[in-house]
């Protein structure tokens, strides 16, 4: 079942961002946009290249009104020890969300059961809460944190211009489409 149009589910969970802990609920991915990016787990080979591509792209997404989230299945300390020995992981000033009790896993339909940790899932949620993108990888294929500055153009475009839409590769700027009759088979 698709998580698309779906408000996210109540959560609460620990996090580690820039030397503490914090607490993350539900509430902290509204009122704004946020990238939320499950990975397996910590310590391993293409996480912490994915978690450094997110860091090199935290600006430009704040920049856009979006707040980036990490999570897997391991606990905040966890985080705070792979952030504390890691040369990429050192640079994420992000939250890290743990999940040791896998509830965000399920409420985003990442968890593979029998391994307890996370499918590659990255998630565009918008200020009400409502999921826009979902992207899910097969485990050993990485994603490019770049990728999410245009497509949270495009949602925000389309949020704040009922009746259009954008076509494949668009940027910022571009034509977009307006769906009617008349538009159908013409493309």
């Amino acid at each position: 079942m698709s998580l698309i149009g779906k408000e996210i589910l109540p959560f609460k969970s620990q996090a580690y961002k820039n030397g503490e802990f914090v607490e993350v609920t539900e509430a902290n991915f509204k009122g704004q946009w946020s990238v939320v990016c499950f990975y397996p787990a910590d310590f391993t080979y293409v996480c912490p290249t994915e978690l450094e591509d997110l860091q090199d792209n935290y600006e430009t997404l704040k920049s856009l009104g979006a707040e980036v989230y990490s999570v897997s299945a391991d606990t905040h300390f966890t985080h705070k020890a792979w952030h504390d020995t890691s040369d990429a992981i050192g640079k994420v000033t992000y939250t890290m969300i743990g999940d040791p009790s896998h509830t965000l896993c399920r409420n985003f339909d990442v968890l593979i059961e029998e391994e307890g940790l996370a499918d590659r899932g990255t998630f565009i949620i918008d200020p009400d809460g409502i999921i826009q993108t979902v992207e899910i990888n097969a485990d050993g294929i990485g994603r490019d944190a770049s990728t999410l500055v245009d497509k949270i153009k495009a949602a925000q475009y389309v949020r704040n211009n009922p009746g259009e839409v954008c076509p494949a590769k668009w940027k910022e700027g571009s034509d977009t489409l307006k769906p009617s009759l008349d538009l159908v088979g013409k493309i």
